[in-house]
Order: C-alpha cells, then sequence, then structure tokens
C-alpha cells in the first residue's frame, strides 16, 4: 500500500531507516516540545525554531542512513583534519559569547565542536580498522593522542563539558575495539592521580567553583549553587505524579533558570512528576538499546565501532544531564538530548543516528540478465 504512495527512489531510501528506532526519537522529540512550550512560557515560536532543527536533522539522518560504513571510512581523515584547523581558528579569530570563544562567523556562527562529536569516533575507529584487534598498547597510545587534540582545544575554548563528552566519545571506540581489563585499570588509577593536580592547574576558577558547589551547594545559595538548588526543588516538589502541564511554579515563576535549555530534565519533573521521569528515561534507554542492537549488526569493524560508542556517547549525555540537574554531578552545560532547545545540538544528534542506521549491514540482492 505505502509502495504505491510513495516515489521508488524515496522508498528505497526508507528502507535503509531503522523505522523503530526513528519512531523512539519522533516520540522523545515531541515530548521535547511539548516540555519546551511551557519551559518557554508558551512562547510558540521557540518550539516553532526547535521543529525546524529536528527536521533539518532528519533530513541529515536519512541522507547519512544512505551511506555505507566503507563509504563514510574514507571521508574520517579528512573530517577529523578539517575539524581540527577550525578548532585552532575558533582560537586564533573566534567569536566570543559570555566569555568563551567557541563560534567561527562564516555568515552564521558556526561551532566547529559539534563537528568533533561525530569526527573524534570516527577517525578512532577507522584507524582501529586497520589495526589487528585487540590493541596493541601502541595503538591505544596513538588513539589516546588522536583524542587528547581535539580535547586538548576545546577545552582552551573554554568548553570543559564537550571537550569531556568528545574524549569519552573517542575513548568508546578503544574500548569496544577491545583494550584489557589491566589497562582500564591503569587509566582509572592515572586519572586519580591526575584529578588533584587537574583541580589545581588545570582548570579555570569557575570550573573549580562548580565542583566545589556540588559538594556543598548550600554554601551560596544565592550565587554559585542556585542553579542546583531551584533545580533540586523543582524536581522534588513534582512528587509522583507532577503539577501537570504548564503548572509548574519554579519554572513558572522564573526561579528555575536556564530552563528551556541546560534545566528542562527539572522543568519536566515538576509537571510530570516520578512517573513521568521514569517514563521518558525508559524511552532514552530503548533508544540505546536499539543504537547498541544495531552497532553489533554492523557490516565491518569499522562499524560496529562507530555506531557503538555514538550509542554509548548519547547515553552519556543522558547521565551527565540528569546528573547535573539532580545535583550529583557539577553543572557544565550539557543540554538533555533531544529535548533542550538548541539546533546545532539536535542536528547533530540526529546525524549520529542517522550514522548509526547506515553501519547496519545491507542485505545483497543479486540479479541475472536473462
Amino acid at each position: 500500500m505505502i509502495s504505491g504512495l510513495l516515489p521508488a527512489s524515496l522508498l528505497k531510501m526508507l528502507q535503509r531507516v531503522d523505522l523503530v528506532l526513528l519512531a523512539a526519537l519522533s516520540l522523545l522529540v515531541f515530548m521535547g516540545l511539548v516540555t519546551l512550550y511551557s519551559a518557554a512560557d508558551t512562547e510558540i515560536s521557540t518550539v516553532y525554531r526547535q521543529g525546524i532543527h529536528f527536521v533539518i536533522g532528519l533530513v541529515l539522518m536519512l541522507l547519512f542512513s544512505q551511506v555505507e560504513g566503507k563509504t563514510l571510512r574514507q571521508f574520517a581523515i579528512w573530517l577529523y583534519g578539517i575539524g581540527i584547523v577550525l578548532l585552532i581558528l575558533v582560537l586564533m579569530v573566534g567569536v566570543v559569547k559570555k566569555g568563551a570563544q567557541r563560534w567561527l562567523y562564516v555568515g552564521i556562527d558556526i561551532q566547529p565542536a559539534e563537528m568533533m562529536k561525530l569526527a573524534v569516533p570516527m577517525m578512532v575507529a577507522y584507524y582501529f580498522s586497520e589495526k589487528p584487534l585487540p590493541p596493541r598498547f601502541l595503538d591505544i597510545l596513538v588513539a589516546l593522542i588522536l583524542v587528547a587534540i581535539p580535547m586538548v582545544l576545546i577545552m582552551k575554548q573554554p568548553d570543559l563539558g564537550t571537550s569531556l563528552l568528545i574524549a569519552l566519545s573517542g575513548l568508546f571506540v578503544i574500548y569496544l575495539a577491545g583494550m584489557s581489563w589491566w589497562l582500564i585499570g591503569g587509566s582509572i588509577a592515572v586519572i586519580a592521580v591526575a584529578a588533584p593536580l587537574m583541580f589545581n592547574y588545570g582548570m579555570h576558577e569557575y570550573q573549580r567553583q562548580r565542583i566545589l558547589t556540588l559538594l556543598d551547594p548550600e554554601s551560596d545559595l544565592l550565587g554559585t549553587g542556585y542553579h542546583i538548588y531551584q533545580s533540586k526543588i523543582a524536581i522534588g516538589s513534582g512528587g509522583i505524579y507532577g503539577k501537570g502541564w504548564l503548572h509548574g511554579d519554579q519554572s513558572h515563576l522564573d526561579f528555575l533558570p536556564e530552563r528551556h535549555t541546560d534545566f528542562i530534565f527539572a522543568v519536566f519533573g515538576e509537571e510530570f512528576g516520578f512517573l513521568g521521569n521514569l517514563l521518558l528515561l525508559g524511552l532514552y534507554i530503548f533508544i540505546i538499546w536499539r543504537g547498541l542492537y544495531i552497532a553489533s549488526k554492523g557490516a565491518d569493524t569499522f562499524s560496529r565501532l562507530l555506531a557503538g560508542s555514538l550509542s554509548l556517547t548519547f547515553f552519556i549525555y543522558l547521565i551527565v544531564n540528569t546528573g547535573m540537574v539532580s545535583g550529583v554531578l557539577p553543572v557544565v552545560g550539557v543540554p538533555l538530548p533531544l529535548v533542550s532547545y538548541g539546533g546545532t545540538a539536535v542536528v547533530t544528534l540526529m546525524s549520529a543516528f542517522g550514522i548509526i542506521m547506515g553501519m547496519k549491514k545491507r542485505k545483497r540482492i543479486y540479479q541475472t540478465d536473462e
């Protein structure tokens, strides 16, 4: 029935799309738009812009889903190299907003760090696809250098949250490639030893303050602890069933800052309660599971490593944002994926899911001419 209504070329493209994953992503975006309408004080223009971002991301997802792993693999080095050049240009001639130099102006402002969320795992997956697995220590060391270069450049903008997410996307590839447990344990030990040095000498003052605020948010309720304190009040006041859509006191009385971006999970929790949070988190877990399932069906090593890494990175987005909003992790400015307002993040994530879909092994149908 459907095949008779759609052009053959479009029908062929849709066959590459994982409809189960697409349905889950669409439901998540719909829940995000509903929450955003409330968080933005019923300002429909904000919802409209976010909807446009989703449509653009949907188109890119459809296009990326058509690209096979062996084709995407050929562009990994180029994408990574161009990304590094753009990050260097950001530090040299980038646009400064709110004290951070993260954008390049090319008619519109672009943020090259978002591009590296795809380029870094692609590059590391490409590197390991050329090596025997499990990787040798030297191969792991080279991969860590590939991850560290963009991480350091992004930290200098400064953007600690994005730099850590990009580093994790590369580390996930290393882990999935078969990194031995003694190396994982050794890495954890090194991080534990380096953490105090990083805190004292590698962080900006505001970044150190965020960690101190996490440990004792009540020490400055009207200053650095205000965001976390108000967010915890909003989530807690939602109770089991929530206060109802458009009836959140913390958000609509302007107690909750950044409510349509980083702290939108608190808005959702206040209005839909504990049960609503369980439903939202359950949907996220299903999407992550589906991404990992598709990754397991990858056509080759590159495809499996890349799709697995992108799925796990989406998981980290979820953990960092919900942990930040609930006061478990420091505030690092990571949005709730596909729910928080933000065009670049939505487009990047939808593109990533398109790449995941494209990594699945294709069925080959051979026909003979009679």
